[in-house]
């Protein structure tokens, strides 16, 4: 068992806690996020502190969001990191990112997602997009393949086009298990999101098309005419130019975003 303690913490299944212990790798995701002392740094589940230090080094102040009451205590008593760091110890699927915001500087955020919540908290964070420069997370490599993919491929989905309607998302690391204590059974990766500006993301309602999503890719071997059923007619498809016997895997972002702005415009 003792290869779950790390530093003298024993990591939480619960929490989904593997903590990154390979410098290489660490060294590479601080040069990626690129820390400077003017940036409004905000880290999610610093964890054992493994960027939390090397960021802190760079820039001299970060904000921390910590779900485990014991490692946010162990983060407050830090004698090198505690004076440099503002602690909320909570949920960051309910945490309102905009309150941290000071003057004109948006936030860069950052983290190792615990991969149990990693798409739920990445919805939660899209929602604060106009408020952030960029985001580096390390996720499960399933997740970020998801998350950068296209049209025409098996990892496209509602993930996919969610991600890809609010911000440019580029994979930038690969990180194999044996960098974390306890080792994951899965491959990580990092990738970087940069928020679109508001004037590129046209959905009339981002709940629209966040229910145009789940509906056509709840059964992906469905063709929209029946996955859309509830929404639309094949007509009222055809008549957008979008035929109705592909799936929802042959569907472009843009053309998601018209289908969505049609529910959204003839909705009783």
């Amino acid at each position: 068992m003792t290869d779950k303690v790390h530093l003298g913490h024993r990591a939480r299944k619960r929490f989904g806690q593997n903590f990154l212990n390979d410098s290489n790798i660490i060294d590479k995701i601080v040069t990626a996020i690129d820390p400077k002392p003017t940036d409004n740094l905000v880290e999610i589940g610093p964890g054992l502190g493994a960027i939390t230090e090397p960021v802190v080094e760079l820039s001299d102040r970060l904000t921390v969001v910590e779900l485990d009451r014991d490692l946010a205590e162990r983060l407050i008593h830090h004698p090198f990191l505690g004076p440099k760091l503002t602690v909320h110890q909570g949920d960051a699927m309910k945490f309102d990112f905009s309150s941290l915001l000071k003057g004109d500087a948006k936030l860069k955020i950052f983290g190792n997602l615990p991969y149990n919540v990693s798409t739920p908290l990445l919805f939660h964070l899209f929602e604060f997009a106009d408020q952030v420069e960029h985001m580096h997370f390390m996720l499960q490599k399933e997740v970020v393949n998801r998350m950068v993919a296209g049209p025409g491929t098996k990892a496209y989905g509602r993930l996919s086009v969610m991600t890809q309607y609010y911000c440019h998302a580029i994979p930038v690391i690969q990180v194999p298990p044996t960098c974390f204590k306890p080792a994951p059974k899965v491959d990580s990766a990092v990738v970087r999101l940069i928020p679109k500006d508001a004037q590129q993301r046209s959905a009339k309602s981002t709940k629209v098309l966040n229910t145009v999503c789940l509906e056509a890719f709840n059964q992906r071997r469905k063709t929209l005419r029946n996955s859309l059923s509830n929404l639309m007619t094949a007509e009222q498809l055809s008549d957008l130019g979008i035929d109705p016997s592909l799936r929802a895997e042959n569907i472009s972002l843009s053309q998601f975003i018209e289908i969505a702005n049609w529910i959204y415009d003839n909705k009783e």
